[in-house]
């Protein structure tokens, strides 16, 4: 090639020195050692699952739901959860890097998305009780909700700065406790369903904050201690998984009540005021 042709060739053919900050988008923050430790609870978690499953088929040529596997793989869940939760907390405090946002989003998916899916295939799928197609779309959906969830939280910023919809971590935990709770059927399927669409909804959900966030730490603090004396004694332990798994239903069906009947009183104030004046 001549030197004529080098300089003729066309422009939009040459490829590009890469530009911005390149260096910087490898370093890994302790934000985002969080992030990876919450994707790698949920690895672990989907492995437990797993683990179970292959080893009752070899031995036993079935598969039976053990409590202590599903109690272990929530433990990794609620861990993957606490990491969430402290992973933009530590970002604000110190220094997020260039791909904390993408690395939390696809640890969410991971933990909070992919691993609840095959914990409710799991539990309906084998359970004999339920058709095989509909755990296939019950554990789709709930994957699929969680993917759409993280994709608008990614780009929708809501005037009030909550979220728009479940949070997926706690959508996932909420999912969790039916299984952990109830026996497949098709009423409790229906409500795996109906927390599917909670977090793709529009409803708000108050972000935690300050005391909030302080509150949800030890909510989530004692359920891993509950599930981890489930998991070692389930006979004694019995009483407080049930104990736990109640009160993230009753907290995940609160939360929208309570906030449908204070924009109820916003308006009626709103009214008021308007016919004062």
């Amino acid at each position: 090639m001549t030197a004529a042709d080098a300089t003729s060739w066309p422009v939009d053919e040459v490829e590009e020195e890469p530009r911005g900050p390149v260096g910087k988008a490898f370093r890994l923050s302790a934000a985002d050692s969080l992030s990876l430790g919450n994707a790698l609870c949920g690895f672990l978690a989907v492995c437990v699952l797993a683990w179970s499953a292959i080893h009752q088929l070899q031995t036993a040529h079935k598969f039976v739901i053990e409590p202590r596997y599903f109690a272990t793989a929530a433990v990794l869940l609620l861990i993957g959860a606490t990491c969430d939760l402290f992973d933009g907390l530590v970002a604000r405090r110190f220094r997020a890097s260039a791909m904390g946002a993408e690395l939390d989003n696809l640890a969410d998916v991971i933990s909070f998305g992919f691993a609840p899916s095959i914990m409710v295939f799991f539990w309906a799928g084998f359970s004999g009780r339920l058709p095989l197609w509909l755990a296939f779309v019950a554990a789709g959906c709930v994957l699929l909700a969680g993917v759409v969830r993280l994709a608008r939280f990614a780009c929708v910023k809501t005037k009030s700065g909550d979220f728009m919809g479940l949070p997926i971590p706690m959508g996932a935990m909420t999912v969790v406790s039916i299984v952990l709770l109830f026996q497949p059927s098709y009423v409790t399927i229906g409500a795996v369903f109906a927390v599917a669409w909670l977090m793709v909804s529009r409803i708000e959900y108050p972000k935690p904050k300050g005391q909030l966030a302080a509150v949800v730490l030890a909510w989530i603090m004692i359920n891993v201690a509950c599930l981890t004396v489930w998991a070692a004694w389930p006979e004694g332990g019995d009483t407080l998984i049930k104990v736990g798994a109640s009160m993230q239903i009753a907290l995940v069906t609160a939360i929208p009540l309570r906030v449908l009947m204070f924009k109820r009183e916003q308006r009626k104030g709103r009214r008021e005021s308007q016919e004062v004046l």
